[in-house]
């Protein structure tokens, strides 16, 4: 998601992208190919619910983006408890969203680095796959956070929140917002994005639903999380549909970015806008009446969860297969099919409840 979008958009939209990762781009391949599959190489390991935690592990870091306020604040979350861990933190990444080539360049430099396992925000299902199974064939645990990988190209996936709650809510906000009637559009990130598209898959199921029978999905924009495109798309969008009612838009540069146009124009108030981003990027916008309501979930905490997975992983409590059970922090999490942790509930923020957050 997002590069000069989310730097300015700062501490907007966590959503996706990036943190500040240490970064020169490195290249380069594992020192051992990959010989065997991971899936055999976790089919037979064994997970020991009781092992202690180690210490000094050190866990990379590598968002989608770094210098992005939102991956920013994920990958603080997961120094903090790196820290409270007794582990190492590290970050490194590309300061492009789609720089799909350059995520794999930094697998290979935290592989050489022989890090004990890395959190990884992908910004392509696939692309990374081949660089990733080097990395576990090497004895590094991964954990993919925000946006996943094919399954077998991790051992875990901390997902902000259910797929399918945060697609169908986001729904659900906006019918409620045009009274369950006209024309909506989805404005996106990346057309590749993982997240976004799991999340459109699930909007679209829910507007199936007879209620929402006077509503029409006219078009799916993308703004590849960049904050310039995002703003233009907003225009194109009312430009092409002048009927519009409501936008969607499940990406924290988006929202922002969309929220400032509408802000500045005839629309405001008119149109209604929701989706994903973060109360700092969206007070003021909620506060001068552009938008009633939008949801996220605290990036720091998904950071912090996704640390201490890494940390349960490298330590042997778990392997990632569903069923398996550990504690972070205060909470016990269940991993779910495909090796899914579910952080909770997405929150909604309003006029009058979003003073209450700092992120």
């Amino acid at each position: 998601m997002r590069k000069s979008s989310l730097r300015r958009a700062c501490a907007a939209l966590a959503a996706g992208t990036s943190l500040a990762l240490a970064l020169t781009a490195c290249g380069g391949t594992t020192k051992n190919n990959s010989k065997s599959d991971d899936k055999a190489a976790t089919s037979t390991a064994k997970a020991d619910p009781d092992a202690a935690l180690k210490k000094g592990l050190t866990v990379g870091f590598l968002p989608k983006q770094v210098n992005n306020p939102y991956f920013t604040s994920a990958d603080k979350g997961g120094e903090k408890a790196l820290t409270e861990l007794g582990g190492k933190y590290k970050e490194v990444g590309p300061s492009s969203a789609t720089d799909t080539s350059g995520q794999v360049s930094y697998v290979n430099t935290l592989t050489q680095q022989q890090v004990n396992a890395m959190a990884v925000s992908a910004q392509d299902p696939g692309a990374l796959c081949t660089a990733l199974k080097q990395a576990m064939s090497n004895g590094i645990k991964v954990v993919t956070y925000d946006s996943d990988t094919k399954p077998d190209c991790r051992n875990a996936f901390v997902s902000q929140a259910s797929a399918e709650d945060l697609g169908r809510t986001e729904v659900q906000l906006l019918a409620q917002q045009i009274g369950y009637k006209g024309e909506i559009a989805i404005l996106s990130a990346a057309q590749t994005a993982t997240n976004q598209n799991v999340w459109i898959d699930f909007m679209k199921k829910e507007l199936a639903d007879p209620k929402y029978k006077n509503i029409k999905l006219v078009k799916i924009a993308y703004g590849n999380d960049d904050a310039q495109q995002s703003f233009q798309q907003t225009q194109g969008l009312l430009q092409q549909y002048p009927n519009l009612k409501g936008i969607i838009s499940p990406t924290t540069v988006g929202i922002k970015a969309a929220a400032q146009y509408l802000s500045g124009s005839k629309y405001k108030g008119k149109v209604k806008l929701t989706g994903l981003g973060t109360p700092n990027d969206m007070r003021n916008y909620v506060k001068n009446g552009t938008v009633e309501g939008f949801e996220l979930w605290d990036p720091a905490k998904l950071g912090d969860l996704a640390a201490r997975t890494a940390v349960a992983l490298a330590s042997g409590q778990i392997t990632g297969k569903e069923g398996e059970t550990f504690k972070a922090g205060s909470t016990t999490y269940t991993i779910g099919k495909d090796g899914v942790i579910t952080l909770g509930k997405p929150t909604v923020f309003t006029a009058k409840n979003i003073d209450q957050f700092n992120f």
